[in-house]
């Protein structure tokens, strides 16, 4: 019988990654991510759930997202998932579902550009004519296509 065991999730950071070391030296990240939907109900009305989701970045990966990753940055992973069970110091037996991330990528602008972006605001261009005998239409193709996906992360 076939096994498959892939996870792909689009989400925003719930905390800033938590970087550990193993014994042996290995760096691990654990991330905590949150995952929307948004749908309309029966009623047309907006429904929203959100699913959290605990993620753990090994080795050079895990460094780089401690350095680089904050509480609110959207990020999308990719990986698998992974069954841990244990004993607490109570004597209780634990369980967790994790994914393991295989790679990440980094979504939205890090939050130093962000600050630099809010402080000096670009003066916007004067409208340019358009040479004679051209029939192109002047078109302002600078809008970023995550711009309003965004709104809200650092809220």
């Amino acid at each position: 019988m076939a096994n498959f065991n892939k996870v792909m999730l689009m989400g925003n950071l719930t905390r800033d990654p938590e970087l550990r070391y193993t014994p042996q030296g290995t760096a691990v990240a654990k991330l905590g991510i949150a995952v929307n939907r948004r749908w309309k109900d029966k009623n047309g009305e907006l429904k929203d759930e959100v699913c959290y989701v605990t993620a753990n970045v090994w080795d050079k990966q895990a460094e780089v997202c401690n350095q680089y990753l904050q509480k609110g940055r959207p990020v999308f992973i990719e990986g698998r998932l992974q069954y841990r069970s244990w004993q607490d110091n109570s004597g209780q037996k634990r369980n967790s579902l994790e994914v393991r991330v295989e790679r990440i990528q980094f979504l939205g602008q890090p939050q130093a550009a962000q600050l630099k972006t809010e402080a000096a605001p670009v003066e916007e261009a004067a409208p340019q004519e358009a040479p004679a005998g051209n029939t192109d239409i002047p078109v302002q193709d600078d809008i970023s296509w995550m711009e309003g996906e965004t709104k809200g992360v650092n809220e």
